[in-house]
């Protein structure tokens, strides 16, 4: 039997059809330094109540699916050692072991479609990767996209990534990727990628309305609402290819591959930028944390009405 355990406030705010956000925790124990986890963990749970919703963050701890974690949890949480990096293939296996679990963006979409939440915010998710040809390296989250009906706020994806490909991707899997105020797909440390978004909405409440027909047409899967770093906090574009092609080089000259890949390319950038790509980081996930509280709040408002 799954071991679901939400908290109270959240079970809650659910049972009362309040706005709920889901918040992944791979971005704590695999994407920042400590303590700058624990801080931007807490920043987002505060943006997101600001926001009127309340913050779900998801993990498996101890054998159970956790939607919603105290602050003494979330800090012994995030400098527990051996945290797994949980996606669709090893979900099972974390809970069945016991084994402390950290969740991607393909877990954290299972995790709060469980547990009754629609809308999740994160920085940027995973896609198809550069020479994918030879690598088959694809993300689980476009799947999951695919298949589970969250609608996941970001800044795009990663720029490391194949973006055009990721796209092609997510397109045939009949995902929709709406850009929020912007024509062109966000590159999540910059604003720009020079790729076209496929669907463009200006409003939260043109969002909802869109996702609310796409659910009850019974169509499968979630959405991707891409909001652009605020330009006071963008690393251009050009400026931050030269800093990727660097890392990723260095991760394949090492022979880091699968999971490892994106962490130790992250960590790098840090490095090669001055600080700059984790303060960019920080920037983007709170923008998607405030707007995606927004959202959740349009959702429910909607389902009320109809």
């Amino acid at each position: 039997m799954l071991a679901l355990k939400i908290a109270e406030e959240v079970r809650d705010a659910l049972a009362e059809r309040r706005p709920v956000v889901a918040l992944e925790t791979t971005i704590v124990t695999h994407g920042m330094p400590y303590p700058e986890n624990v801080a931007t963990a807490r920043s987002l749970e505060s943006k997101i109540r600001a926001g009127g919703a309340v913050p779900a963050t998801i993990a498996v701890i101890g054998g159970a699916v956790r939607v919603g974690l105290s602050h003494s949890e979330l800090e012994s949480f995030a400098t527990t050692r051996g945290v797994l990096k949980l996606s669709r293939n090893d979900l099972a296996y974390a809970l069945a072991t016991g084994q402390p679990g950290a969740t991607t963006v393909a877990a954290t979409m299972i995790c709060a479609h469980l547990a009754g939440i629609r809308v999740f915010a994160t920085g940027g998710i995973g896609g198809v990767h550069r020479v994918a040809e030879t690598t088959f390296d694809i993300s689980a989250d476009l799947e999951e996209l695919a298949r589970t009906p969250v609608a996941v706020v970001c800044a795009g994806a990663k720029a490391l990534l194949d973006l055009p490909k990721t796209l092609e991707y997510l397109e045939t899997r009949g995902v929709p990727v709406v850009g929020y105020g912007t024509s062109e797909f966000p590159a999540f440390w910059s604003r720009r990628s020079g790729l076209p978004v496929p669907l463009r909405m200006d409003s939260v409440s043109q969002i909802a309305a869109m996702l609310g027909v796409k659910w009850s047409l019974g169509l499968a899967g979630g959405a991707v609402i891409a909001n652009p770093v605020d330009a006071a906090d963008e690393i251009p574009a050009a400026e931050m290819s030269s800093y990727i092609d660097t890392a990723v080089a260095e991760a394949a000259a090492g022979g880091i591959a699968g999971k490892a890949v994106t962490p130790f390319i992250l960590a790098r950038l840090v490095e090669l930028t001055g600080g700059r790509s984790l303060r960019t980081n920080i920037a983007l996930v709170q923008s998607n944390a405030r707007l995606a509280a927004e959202l959740a709040a349009a959702t429910q408002a909607m389902a009320r009405t109809s």
